[in-house]
């Protein structure tokens, strides 16, 4: 099982309120909180940016974004290439996107999965690690 020091969140105001439960259901992490901070409009791509900054800087190895459906802030995100999103939906979608693909930042759509559903995502993506073997070589590719 992977020990994580820290872990970036972020969202646009449609992810705002998931932000904040998973926050509190995983407590015993250490956040760092890259906003927003309210449900008042804002733009994804913002957000997407300061999660890309996070991981290029060293803050933190991993990730999570959060917007209405998850894509805008993956697409936003994944303009690094030292940033490897994903948009999970379920839990097996998240541990094969850490076994498989090393992803580093995981992308939850709050209006369409539940705060359980998307609870259960999280603590597998957190919780899984990379395989590395003939996968290694392929996320090598991509960066």
């Amino acid at each position: 099982m992977c020990m994580i020091e820290k872990i970036a969140i972020a969202c646009d105001h449609g992810g705002y309120s998931l932000k904040e439960a998973i926050k509190e259901r995983f407590s015993s992490f250490e956040w760092m909180d890259l906003g927003t901070n309210s449900e008042e409009s804002v733009d994804y791509p913002e957000f997407g940016k300061a999660m890309i900054e996070a991981i290029e800087k060293g803050d933190v190895e991993r990730g999570i974004l959060i917007c209405g459906t998850g894509i805008g802030i993956s697409i936003a995100a994944n303009r690094s290439p030292a940033v490897r999103a994903a948009l999970c939906t379920d839990t097996t979608m998240a541990r094969l996107t850490r076994q498989h693909n090393d992803a580093n930042v995981l992308a939850l759509g709050a209006r369409v999965t539940g705060p359980e559903t998307a609870f259960d995502i999280v603590q597998m993506f957190l919780t899984t690690d990379f395989e590395g073997g003939r996968h290694a070589r392929r996320v090598e590719k991509l960066g």
